[in-house]
């Protein structure tokens, strides 16, 4: 359980950083108005999904980006509801590791307000669709893959995230089919700091104590291993 929370949500904070860094290295000289809609446009692209930024601030004369009031909504097939609500993503970067090509957080402040699981009438459910269901196992190359991922995508070596700073609110499960089936579960993470990121296995303290919060919610959702 505990393995799956983990690996889906260093998928989940992979995506976001990913689309972070490409704007920071391919649009540095343009206006906060032109980042915002060039933000939504490349997280649409990622994603599939409708997405909308309530402000987007990148410093010119300081390394920092700040996202505010981002929402990004379901498909139609899940009833277009809201996937992710985040209030802030504000992040401090390291301009001379970034000229060596190389990826190095000083701040990362990530706050996700609301998540919300839907599982549509034909049985899928939104965040398998997305590719970032896991199976409960984990294995040891997945660390790799995932930052070997990153660096393709990117063209950046991920170096550390000297102070990560997480916020959950709650999460929601909605069942299109089957509404009785509907849940909520109130998180309540309020600036968790995890000090030294480098790999997966630094994030293990947040991912246990996300799962304790969390109880069995995310629990429902690991697809059993097939049996012979």
């Amino acid at each position: 359980m505990i393995k799956f929370v983990f690996k889906w949500m260093f998928r989940l904070f992979l995506l976001g950083v990913i689309a972070l860094v490409v704007l920071v290295v391919a649009f540095v000289l343009l206006l906060d108005p032109a980042l915002r809609l060039i933000a939504q446009h490349n997280i649409r692209a990622q994603t599939g999904m409708d997405v909308e930024i309530g402000s987007f601030h990148l410093g010119l004369t300081e390394p920092v980006v700040t996202i505010k009031d981002l929402k990004i909504y379901n498909s139609p097939e899940f009833g277009g509801a809201p996937f992710l609500n985040i209030p802030e993503i504000h992040v401090e970067y390291d301009r001379e590791a970034l000229a060596r090509r190389q990826l190095h957080l000083t701040l990362l402040r990530f706050n996700l307000g609301e998540l919300d699981i839907v599982k549509n009438e034909a049985g899928q459910t939104n965040i398998f669709s997305l590719g970032l269901g896991l199976p409960a196992v984990a294995k040891p190359a997945d660390a790799n893959a995932s930052l070997a991922e990153f660096k393709k995508r990117t063209g950046l070596a991920f170096e550390q995230i000297d102070v990560l700073n997480v916020s959950v609110g709650k999460a929601k499960y909605i069942d299109l089919k089957n509404p009785r089936n509907n849940r909520e579960q109130k998180i309540g993470i309020d600036n968790f700091p995890v000090r030294h990121v480098k790999s997966m296995a630094d994030l293990s303290g947040l991912a246990v104590l996300l799962a304790l919060r969390s109880g069995d919610f995310f629990g429902s959702l690991v697809a059993p291993a097939p049996t012979k």
